[in-house]
């Protein structure tokens, strides 16, 4: 039987928490009853959290860090007729297999994500979930922490992602409106971690990211643009 997804996973620095991401989809997989292969790509050269992983069916590769291209140097891996990407920190519902194997079971629907929840039980971040959630249905990009997926076909007929240091997510989204493509939204939540937020601070991230995105959009590039988030994310300033 032909592989229905192929789940492609990119890391740096996750081998604390990466076997807990390959339970979790293990579990999804079992629920769904879908053929599906999971594919780990570590940024890191040394692949120290693909030598962390204990599942011996996991696909696993390192190269080049960078999100865009550890997505398609596991796209290039895969073998499904639908590729799903998934952060590690983030956990799709029970049933996100088969809600994605119904949004892509129409022809015109090559693309799509999840709606947005944090990992948090602080009243702030509903906020935030909603916010994001109600903005990327009016503009039609989502992020990529609302797990992406695509039909394999139709990922490939982009040319994949954009092999840039950050935006990615943002620049492929933005490819498939110009093209007047469909997006499909599913009207459950991807979970992913408060880390980012808990780590530097709710507000500093969230209006860092928000500027991200509005220097990105006015023309930024995106090489300046991880320059600044590297100075931001470390206190610095510019």
């Amino acid at each position: 039987m032909k592989t229905r997804f192929s789940i492609i996973i990119p890391v740096l620095n996750e081998s604390a928490g990466i076997n807990q991401t390959i339970g979790h989809l293990r579990r999804l997989i079992h629920i769904s009853r879908l053929s599906a292969e999971i594919i780990v790509v570590d940024g890191d050269p040394q692949g120290k959290t693909i030598a962390a992983i204990e599942d011996d069916r996991v696909m696993i590769t390192a190269g080049e860090k960078g999100r865009g291209h550890q997505m398609n140097q596991g796209a290039k891996l895969s073998g499904g007729d639908i590729l799903v990407f998934v952060h590690a920190d983030t956990r799709l519902p029970d049933d996100g297999l088969s809600l994605i194997d119904t949004a892509c079971g129409h022809p015109a629907r090559g693309a799509g994500a999840f709606d947005l929840a944090i990992d948090s039980a602080k009243p702030v971040f509903r906020l935030i979930e909603k916010t994001a959630s109600l903005r990327s249905r009016l503009t039609g990009i989502p992020y990529g922490d609302q797990a992406f997926f695509f039909a394999a076909d139709y990922f490939r007929a982009l040319g994949g992602f954009a092999d840039i240091p950050l935006m990615e997510d943002v620049e492929i989204m933005r490819r498939i409106k110009k093209r007047r493509d469909r997006i499909v939204f599913i009207d459950r939540p991807a979970r992913t971690s408060a880390r980012r937020w808990e780590k530097e601070g709710v507000w500093k991230c969230t209006l860092r990211n928000w500027c991200l995105i509005s220097l990105y959009i006015a023309g930024m590039s995106p090489g300046r643009l991880a320059e600044f988030y590297q100075v931001q994310a470390a206190g610095k300033t510019a």
